[in-house]
């Protein structure tokens, strides 16, 4: 027993000494865990997330970097060990089998371009042996049209304004426009957490297929591993339209993605009402509502509305009608961990007609979806159903089957052992970059139940696709194989 442990003595003396003894083995090298250390794009004149570069010795003897610099140094801000200054980095050995860790963050300067243009530098570990190793950073510096500034309450603009689509804007605080706001195709505006966008005018928001309009947080870099913070609801506050008088507003291929509320119109009107019209767009991901209208009449065509905490639309006063939309509720369905709210017992559309000074509320759904992973998810709250004049034709609905004089053709969700899938996927796994995508699975029951008279001013869904004649699918987005 006395010989084995002296063995094992010895050995652990020799692979001790080898482990921590410098070699000048000029053969020897470092490895890293990128070559190429990548940043998404990145605003100018605003630091970024900071990512982390590894460094590895993996042979048995300690190599001694004697000298770690930055070529250019302008734009890259690096941290080697603890240490933030460079120059002060003299002879740092990296143990046999051990690492040690990089720090890299950038703040690129003003480009003088629309376009993101391209920054990158290396950094250098200078060895004892007279052997240099580098690693590439990248990233793309993108200027931006800044609006308020951090720390402010609001910023009010008294007339009209225009968000143009030559480079991105940042909203840092609650930004009020008092006039009318025009947003142009391609115009994409960043909002900062807790900003929000109130119009007290008119709205226009002309997106188109090719460019459309987005509106998102400012966070561009990753909550952790491959996770975007774009998929994390709540990075910044709501778009609100707000009026005392009748207006119009309209949306074309809008997105409006993470924030607390997508879009909340609503007004003090009693008599002619404001009017919406959305087409194309995509209100998806939101903590409390995704769209909110009171006292507002609404058409809402090819829209996606999903994944909200609370309701993904709520409807109290006016005539709302949505042909060809999809309203889906999976807020939260998930294997991992990123919202910050839970997900509330909501339904996905919440129709309150039980005011009784308001305008009466009117909703119809033609060709559409209501689905979620809860039981019910249409609620339509009326003192008598059978009086309620709202229209449900042609629509995929889970909930109770409607007892009202115009619901017709619709096919309700039947839990059975082989119910077939929705949508192509209704649930994110993080872990094989499969996002929610709310199109139908090739045997969905969404297929050609719509109403063919209901289809024919929308020949087209929501991304180019043709729809069938005389079977349309239900949704904005018609199955393609």
């Amino acid at each position: 027993m006395r010989k084995y442990l002296f063995i094992l003595l010895c050995a652990c003396a020799l692979f001790s000494c080898r482990e921590y003894q410098v070699s000048d083995d000029p053969s020897l090298r470092l490895r890293f865990s990128e070559d190429t250390l990548r940043f998404d794009t990145v605003f100018t004149e605003q630091g970024s997330a900071t990512l982390q570069l590894m460094v590895y010795n993996r042979n048995a003897s300690a190599i001694l970097i004697d000298r770690v610099w930055v070529e250019d140094g302008k734009a890259f801000r690096v941290n080697v060990d603890g240490e933030a200054d460079l120059a002060r980095l003299h002879e740092l050995t990296i143990y046999g089998g051990d690492s040690m860790v990089v720090f890299v963050r950038i703040r690129p300067e003003a480009m003088n371009s629309n376009s993101p243009v391209l920054v990158s530098d290396k950094i250098h570990f200078h060895l004892a042996t007279g052997h240099a190793q580098s690693v590439v950073l990248e990233a793309y510096g993108q200027d931006a049209t800044r609006i308020g500034r951090r720390g402010c309450q609001r910023t009010e603009i008294a007339g009209d304004y225009r968000f143009t689509a030559e480079k991105p804007y940042i909203v840092f605080d609650t930004l009020i426009v008092g006039g009318d706001l025009t947003i142009d195709a391609g115009a994409r505006i960043y909002m900062h957490q807790g900003a929000n966008l109130y119009v007290l005018g008119g709205l226009t928001a002309l997106g188109t297929k090719e460019q459309p309009v987005l509106i998102r947080g400012d966070r561009l870099d990753n909550l952790f591993d491959s996770v975007p913070y774009l998929y994390a609801g709540g990075s910044w506050g709501g778009i609100y339209l707000q009026s005392e008088a009748p207006r119009n507003y309209r949306l074309s291929y809008t997105d409006i993605l993470s924030g607390t509320v997508g879009l909340a119109c609503t007004s003090t009107c009693t008599g002619t009402l404001p009017a919406l019209r959305m087409d194309g767009c995509r209100i998806h991901n939101h903590n409390l509502y995704g769209l909110v209208l009171s006292h507002v009449d609404a058409l809402v065509t090819n829209t996606e509305i999903s994944n909200c905490a609370s309701y993904c639309v709520y409807c109290d006063g006016g005539e709302h009608k949505f042909i060809h939309s999809t309203v889906a509720s999976y807020f939260g369905y998930t294997n991992i961990r990123i919202q910050s709210a839970a997900k509330e017992d909501a339904a996905a559309v919440y129709i309150n007609n039980l005011s009784k000074t308001g305008p009466q509320t009117v909703t119809s759904f033609y060709n559409s979806v209501v689905t979620g992973y809860t039981a019910n998810q249409v609620v339509v709250a009326t003192p008598f159903d059978q009086y309620y004049p709202g229209v449900f034709k042609g629509n995929y609905l889970k909930t109770d089957t409607l007892r009202m004089p115009h619901a017709e053709k619709n096919v309700y969700y039947e839990k059975t052992a082989d119910t077939t899938a929705v949508f192509v996927k209704d649930f994110y796994k993080y872990k094989e970059y499969i996002y929610y995508d709310f199109r139908p699975d090739s045997l969905s029951p969404l297929r050609g139940i719509g109403d063919s008279v209901a289809a024919l001013p929308y020949p087209t869904d929501r991304n180019g696709v043709p729809r069938a004649g005389i079977k349309p699918d239900a949704g904005c987005y018609q199955y393609l194989p």
